[in-house]
């Protein structure tokens, strides 16, 4: 996807920090929409479509963590790259978003270069998602063949059990994306016999012996993550 396709929603209700962000994502080539407040961002966010979400958690009349629990209900935009604006040091509305379905945070205060580059590392998922239609997903030195259930890591072939396999997969498919727990059972274990929270950090353990300890993140009370 071309930059001056993609689409880039912000929503803050601090005018001073839409008009720096906006200017420089419309410098940097991007398609930019603001909205001042929660209600307005779900609004908008249902109109265009966008590619990537910037969320402030504080705001009036509708918070972001609300208005991303009505954005991944919203059809088409269950998808959608979703990031909250979140200040230093407050944990707890990290934890809070995740939970919300967001995929990643960016902490306030930002120099626009260190935003700009943020955005470009949160829209390399749109690339991901486009490769996840084709039955070998590559991800740094990992490569994952879906059709012969086969995983090469650093040049070398692994066997996996089908589902340590299937939790690679699915953790891999979109690096950096804190997968809650539930999604994980669901997506993984799905309607089959019912498994309890330990099973997912029973193989999590097994990937981070034989894949390495540093690709795979905990987020406390929330889930986990695959990282390059």
């Amino acid at each position: 996807m071309k930059k001056q396709d993609i689409k880039i929603l912000l929503v803050d209700d601090e005018p001073d920090i839409l008009e720096i962000l906006s200017y420089n994502l419309s410098a940097a080539g991007y398609q930019v929409f603001t909205a001042k407040n929660g209600a307005e961002g779900v609004e908008k966010a249902k109109k265009i479509s966008p590619n990537l979400i910037i969320l402030d958690v504080m705001m009036p009349e509708m918070d972001g963590i609300e208005a991303c629990e009505l954005i991944r209900k919203s059809k088409g935009l269950e998808d959608t790259i979703i990031a909250f604006l979140t200040a230093r040091g407050e944990d707890y509305s990290q934890v809070a978003g995740f939970e919300a379905g967001a995929d990643d945070y960016i902490t306030k205060p930002i120099k626009p270069k260190v935003f700009l580059s943020k955005v470009k590392s949160l829209l390399r998922r749109l690339k991901k998602a486009e490769e996840e239609s084709t039955e070998v997903l590559k991800v740094g030195d990992l490569v994952i063949n879906r059709e012969e259930y086969k995983v090469i890591n650093g040049g070398q072939e692994l066997i996996l059990p089908r589902k340590e396999f299937e939790l690679l997969a699915l953790l891999a498919s979109k690096p950096d994306k804190v997968f809650k727990r539930e999604v994980i059972l669901d997506k993984v274990w799905g309607q089959e016999v019912v498994v309890g929270g330990r099973t997912i950090d029973v193989h999590i353990r097994k990937l981070r012996e034989k894949i390495g300890e540093s690709h795979f993140k905990t987020v406390k009370g929330v889930g986990y993550k695959y990282v390059q």
